[in-house]
């Protein structure tokens, strides 16, 4: 597998190179030079495979013998050990449940493959990994849960103070060992900006072996593309083969690891990117001007970023053909209060109790499909455990909410937690210092 920059498409790096590397020194992200489309008959027979054998035949197509089959399938049957159901709501509307991992979040799906495949790649007496991951929310805990315990690696979460969930902080606060938490005193996009900047300091390069475990690293994007397949082929056993995704957008990795999957042959009719008040996106899909402003702090925190990474991605999967990606794409956006209606409007109707998130995902399917008569089926995207935002449901809707174990455990740790300035120099002090 060979992968090229954004920002320079004549370089060409090997798939573990792009892992490591996490960002080439450019600025730009890592791309693959090919993304072919699968067997036709193995789409069209997708609901003969169970999730483990799509995440092989969909990984094994991408990676191109990065990675030797036998091992690829080892580590495919390690890091994907859990289900992701569609589950249906009403005729044509369904949610995909993509909370069923370790950490309760869509974030598992990357967060496992990617800390597997680093360390498939790690060879003995090679220099530590430092693995530095900002987060909104989610991903620092399943980075976290993911990465607990690998060996020769370290992991560096940045998190931004007072915007995430108390449940998330324990998360990522609460494992000691490898993994250690900077509490950032700022917002997301200072501490993924913090982040992007180590990787391009020369001191820091030169000292530790960096990389990330966000989704600018292309070893978190694949695995993402399994749960749709997956999602389609459950539909298929239901005799369903038209769909549209409706995909809460922040960072906008998770949409783009579905825009990935259709590159592969995936038939998806429509993809609608949900974003809360941080509407950057969808404003770009109406006005064709991509202006990030100051980030806003909502209820859905994870999606609480003004200047997503992954866009130059999409974009340069349409070869920047704005008229195209527009067809494909629709974008919509809802406040906090929006939100809330959303979530006491889904336990009225369903008895669902659906995240902030889930919430916003919700909303935008159902305005899409009011105003379309295509004859798809709507799925949308559940990416986090409700149990994550008490603070957000009201009072009867809080008491339906199922508390796994893992979560009850969590409040008898002590939080483990630096506290840092929005600040690089900071930071590299930080790095340098420990």
């Amino acid at each position: 597998m060979k992968l090229y920059s954004t920002n320079d498409l004549s370089s060409r790096v090997n798939f573990k190179e792009a892992v490591f590397n996490s960002m080439p020194q450019d600025k730009g992200l890592y791309m693959p030079v090919e993304i072919s489309p699968l067997p036709q008959d193995f789409i069209d027979h997708l609901d003969k495979y169970t999730l483990p054998e799509i995440a092989y035949t969909v990984a094994k197509h991408m990676l191109q013998g990065a990675i030797p089959d036998g091992d690829l399938q080892a580590l495919i049957n390690d890091a994907i050990n859990f289900d992701a159901p569609v589950v249906e709501l009403e005729e044509d509307v369904y949610v995909l449940e993509l909370f069923h991992g370790p950490s309760l979040a869509f974030k598992d799906f990357g967060a496992r493959f990617m800390s597997r495949v680093m360390a498939y790649f790690l060879e003995a007496g090679e220099k530590q990994l430092d693995v530095l991951v900002a987060t909104s929310g989610d991903t620092g805990g399943a980075v976290a849960l993911g990465f607990l315990g690998v060996p020769n690696t370290r992991v560096t979460i940045l998190y931004p103070k007072g915007k995430v969930s108390g449940m998330q902080e324990q998360q990522l606060t609460t494992n000691g060992q490898n993994i250690r938490a900077l509490e950032v005193d700022g917002t997301f996009d200072d501490c993924q900006a913090l982040v992007k900047q180590a990787f391009t300091d020369t001191e820091l390069n030169e000292k530790f072996r960096l990389t990330s475990a966000n989704s600018i690293n292309i070893a978190r994007l694949i695995p993402q593309t399994f749960y749709y397949f997956n999602a389609y082929a459950q539909l298929l056993r239901q005799g369903k083969n038209k769909v549209v995704f409706a995909v809460p957008s922040g960072n906008f990795g998770n949409i783009g690891a579905g825009l990935l999957a259709w590159k592969m042959g995936l038939p998806v009719q429509q993809f609608i990117a949900a974003t809360n008040a941080n509407d950057t996106v969808p404003e770009f899909l109406k006005t064709g001007v991509y202006q990030p402003k100051p980030t806003v702090a909502t209820l859905s925190n994870a999606m609480d970023v003004s200047s997503p990474s992954n866009w130059v991605r999409i974009a340069d999967l349409f070869k920047n053909d704005t008229e195209a990606l527009k067809k494909l794409i629709t974008g919509y956006s809802f406040n906090d209060e929006d939100t809330v209606k959303a979530i006491v409007k889904i336990f009225g109707a369903y008895k669902y109790v659906a995240c902030p998130h889930t919430a916003i995902a919700w909303l935008a399917l159902t305005d899409y499909m009011e105003k379309q008569d295509n004859g798809a089926t709507g799925v949308f995207l559940s990416t986090a455990h409700p149990c994550k935002f008490p603070d957000v449901f009201p009072k009867q809707i809080s008491k339906a909410v199922e508390i796994p174990e893992q979560v009850k455990n969590l409040s008898a740790k002590p939080k483990q937690a630096t506290a840092l300035k929005a600040d690089f120099n900071e930071f590299k002090i930080y790095l340098l210092n420990n």
